[in-house]
């Protein structure tokens, strides 16, 4: 995957990179998280999804297929960022993931 992402699809991100496909002519890439806690590694893990999906210059839509504790409202430092800071970018649950390659 990494080896067709970095000669197809200008993806040089060093980690990352759990999902490619191609759905409706459209390629698609990202990475998966299942978050269980807050603070410590769950915030390197957050931190390694937004890396991949805010990666500039990749020829696909990039999505961070997140799940876990992030989605509880409430002041913690994930769910205002997924929120506030990248809620222009394609951060979703596994969930809804099918339905969004059906409106691609």
């Amino acid at each position: 995957m990494m080896d067709f992402a970095r000669q197809e699809l200008n993806y040089h991100h060093e980690k990352g990179l759990d999902f490619v496909a191609r759905f409706n002519g459209k390629y698609v890439i990202g990475e998966a998280k299942f978050l269980t806690d807050f603070g410590g590694h769950q915030n390197a893990q957050f931190n390694d999804a937004i890396a991949t999906i805010t990666t500039k210059g990749i020829k696909a839509v990039t999505v961070g297929i997140l799940d876990g504790v992030l989605y509880i409202k409430g002041g913690n430092k994930m769910y205002k960022q997924i929120t506030e800071t990248y809620i222009q970018y394609n951060i979703m649950s596994v969930l809804v993931l099918r339905n969004v390659l059906y409106q691609l």
